[in-house]
């Protein structure tokens, strides 16, 4: 139920302990009698509609308001952001404040051979966390950098070169290889035996410059969604369990989360717009030149 307005209980106010007429109390406060008078009324689809905001709020803890009006469209709600943004608060939703981030400075250039199509620059990096009893989690992510598409988050207690050269073989048999492959610096990227295998297939290195991942913005941005909204969630017994979360939870950020920067559709379904058409639908999509020099946390 929506609450009375800073208005109305000043009025009231003065009517209850001032002693005066609501008439008088109104000219007093220089407020319309008839804003004072109004009572919202309740849409009867509302107790549905907020049962079902908290519980995509609950299923989905790091969604806000925009997002889950989005996923509530797409279960064929019809229902705009002003409305579901209304009832989230009158709920008490919100999401926790995120620390801010540091100031970087010095250059901040434009990310270099920005993907333009499907299968142009891939993306990979390495994320880590433990499981309950302290074990090494060690996951590998690749990212299609033009579609959003996460291809794979290989998740192992150990990953050398030749572990990253199987995910990319593997990865190259079903999607098809792509132009260039971005990276940082780290040991397992510029090992022989990786450059070696690229370039045998036909491929390209990128390599980021030392200590500026906002050259790699996009796997540093899928980075902080992936712990933000599923290894900061869960608690893994052990690797196997590990696996099969994450799995699931890479399904989801492909197949139902929607993603802002492709005008809410979900990467596959961004990707499989491309397909149809045979060429790149770059207008469909939000980037920015900011989001793309925006500087992202390491998420290691």
């Amino acid at each position: 139920m929506v609450g009375p307005s800073a208005r109305q209980m000043a009025v009231a106010h003065l009517v209850r302990d001032g002693h005066c007429s609501q008439r008088r109390a109104c000219r007093l406060l220089e407020a319309p009698r008839a804003s004072v008078r109004y009572t919202p009324r309740v849409r009867a689809d509302d107790l549905a509609l907020r049962g079902r905001i908290k519980e995509l709020a609950y299923k989905h803890r790091r969604y806000g308001y925009r997002r889950t009006a989005v996923q509530l469209r797409r279960e064929g709600v019809a229902v705009n952001d002003k409305r579901v943004h209304r009832l989230w608060k009158e709920e008490g939703l919100g999401l926790r404040k995120k620390r801010p981030k540091r100031r970087q400075y010095g250059p901040k250039g434009a990310v270099a051979q920005k993907a333009e199509r499907p299968r142009h620059v891939w993306t990979y990096d390495f994320v880590e966390d433990r499981t309950s009893r302290g074990g090494r989690l060690k996951i590998l992510a690749v990212l299609d950098e033009y579609t959003r598409e996460c291809l794979a988050l290989h998740v192992d207690k150990r990953i050398t070169a030749q572990g990253v050269v199987n995910t990319l073989e593997w990865l190259f048999l079903v999607n098809g290889r792509p132009e260039y492959i971005r990276s940082d610096n780290g040991p397992e990227f510029i090992a022989k035996a990786v450059q070696s295998w690229i370039a045998e297939k036909g491929s390209k290195t990128l390599y980021i410059k030392p200590g500026s991942p906002w050259q790699n913005a996009y796997i540093e941005s899928f980075n902080d969604k992936f712990r933000d909204e599923c290894l900061n969630m869960e608690v893994f017994k052990n690797g196997n369990e590990a696996r099969e979360v994450i799995e699931a939870w890479r399904h989801e950020y492909n197949e139902r989360r929607p993603h802002s920067s492709l005008n809410y559709q979900t990467p596959s379904e961004f990707a499989a717009q491309c397909r149809n058409s045979g060429r790149p639908t770059a207008s469909l999509r939000c980037d920015t030149a900011e989001a793309a020099q925006t500087p992202a946390i390491l998420s290691t």
